[in-house]
């Protein structure tokens, strides 16, 4: 008798991850949430806790998945260093490579805003 498993990798673990492989970009000084990014890193935190579980640091990024689509939406802010559409790119290819590598899960869309530039080096 041959049993298959069947995993479902959660959005907030996705969500860590793609924190993770963005923050380590090149060129990007934070993640930023923004109010939006603020009420849903509260009601994600608020309900992991109240499951008894310790919430991964995700701020700045929303995970969707929808219709067998999982997207990916981050917001940052930019070293004036580094060129901002440079850095966008780059954080899109970390971030989908990143999340395949350590869920199996591929993600169709990364979104990346970028709400600030800071002047100087990162």
């Amino acid at each position: 008798m041959t049993v298959e498993a069947e995993y479902v990798i959660a959005d907030p673990v996705v969500a860590s991850v793609a924190a993770r492989a963005a923050i380590e970009t090149t060129g990007v000084v934070r993640l930023e949430p923004g109010l939006r990014g603020l009420v849903t890193a509260w009601t994600r935190a608020a309900r992991q806790r109240w499951k008894g579980l310790q919430p991964a640091p995700s701020d700045g990024v929303r995970v969707r998945t929808a219709e067998g689509r999982r997207t990916v939406q981050l917001d940052l802010v930019a070293s004036g260093a580094d060129q901002a559409a440079a850095v966008g790119r780059a954080v899109q290819r970390a971030v989908a490579r990143r999340v395949a590598e350590q869920t199996g899960v591929s993600v169709d869309a990364v979104t990346v805003s970028i709400l600030d530039i800071e002047a100087g080096d990162r």
